[in-house]
């Protein structure tokens, strides 16, 4: 589960078999503790959404938050990590 607001979203595309798709970036902060100590923790992170899902992010205004779930996984030839949103909710 990741908390993050929606800071860009493309166009949505489909892939050649006709499934929604939509690119966006995400950014996460929050604060976490480590060694006795609380840190800042921010990420911006390249998302990807397929399908139904897509379709209901897309409609999605930037600068909302919210709750997402899903997986990272690496492009074929690149070592980039992606975030795949499998479901998402009103943070």
């Amino acid at each position: 589960m990741l908390t993050a607001q929606i800071v860009e979203s493309s166009t949505m595309r489909y892939t050649p078999s006709g499934v929604p798709a939509l690119n966006c970036l995400l950014e996460h902060a929050s604060e976490a503790f480590e060694a006795s100590q609380v840190r800042q923790v921010k990420a911006l992170l390249k998302s990807v959404s397929f399908g139904s899902v897509a379709e209901r992010l897309v409609k999605q205004e930037i600068g909302s938050n919210w709750l997402f779930k899903g997986f990272l996984a690496s492009p074929r030839g690149t070592k980039q990590l992606v975030f795949h949103i499998q479901e998402f909710t009103q943070s």
